[in-house]
């Protein structure tokens, strides 16, 4: 039997895509594990070694890997394929990134529909490197359960009236989702979490929580929550109850082999999180009952 080809993604989002496209014809490998952030992880001498030993690599790219530029600009030199996922998107569809003009907010995988475009250019790779492998099926597949999570959504949120539909978070990586949901997505930090949350910040944010009666906020299982404790802190000292809405899935996914450890897990639970804590109606157990 051919040896398979190891592709190497740097997070899960993007890596199952690979995995969902790819099937048995790849070996599918993640090198960010879950309820790690990608904004600050360094790779060790160790992920390096996996980085240049792959056949080929995906990145979610727009900055995302920060830190990891140098270890993927060797791997590019190898001649290897390295791809970045999100910035093979049109970038008038991508959010601007505040802090660089060369960089989109990369956080594109928040909305189902945009993240099944960006499938496309994982499956015209995967096609070139396991020539043979029909990648069209998969991709199909993949985009048919992508368009069932959409519609979930929607049917989810649609008792939320637009005016209650404040998503309040700990970091901006819901800025897609917002758009595609109708939400009006707060953060306490910006596009990367390396910075820390200011203090006129989180005033502003309990201001609003108040005023537009925010009945929860979310933390994030990528990103401490004591941030987000304080809003909640915050509000109550001014006679407003507001909840911890529950954890979302942000820059990572959930545990591997669990059904929150997919990309399709993922969104279903931030959907479901998010429509029982603000008024819409979803079931408990989520899309398929498997939360």
């Amino acid at each position: 039997m051919a040896r398979r080809p190891l592709v190497l993604s740097t997070v899960g989002m993007v890596g199952d895509l690979a995995r969902a496209i790819g099937g048995e014809a790849i070996q599918a490998e993640t090198l960010i594990g879950e309820g790690v952030d990608p904004h600050l992880f360094r790779p060790t001498r160790a992920d390096i070694a996996r980085i240049l030993r792959a056949d080929a690599v995906f990145l979610n790219g727009h900055r995302l890997e920060g830190r990891m530029g140098d270890v993927l600009e060797r791997a590019r030199a190898t001649g290897k394929p390295v791809v970045a996922v999100a910035e093979a998107l049109p970038r008038a569809r991508l959010r601007a990134h505040p802090d660089y003009p060369d960089a989109a907010d990369p956080h594109a995988w928040m909305d189902p529909v945009l993240w099944a475009e960006a499938a496309g250019a994982v499956a015209e790779a995967i096609a070139q490197l396991v020539p043979g492998h029909d990648t069209t099926a998969p991709l199909a597949a993949l985009r048919g359960r992508l368009a069932a999570l959409d519609a979930y959504a929607e049917r989810a949120f649609a008792p939320i009236p637009r005016e209650r539909r404040v998503l309040v978070t700990a970091h901006d990586a819901f800025a897609y989702f917002g758009a595609r949901y109708a939400f009006q997505v707060e953060s306490i930090q910006g596009l990367s979490t390396e910075a820390e949350a200011n203090l006129s910040r989180i005033e502003a944010l309990v201001r609003l929580l108040v005023d537009r009666q925010v009945p929860a906020v979310f933390a994030e299982t990528s990103v401490p929550d004591r941030a987000v404790r304080a809003l909640i802190e915050g509000a109550g000292a001014r006679g407003q109850r507001v909840a911890l809405g529950g954890q979302l899935f942000s820059d990572s996914m959930g545990r591997p082999g669990s059904y929150r450890g997919t990309y399709e897990g993922m969104l279903d639970h931030n959907v479901t999180i998010i429509a029982r804590a603000l008024g819409g109606e979803a079931p408990e157990r989520g899309l398929h009952g498997r939360l």
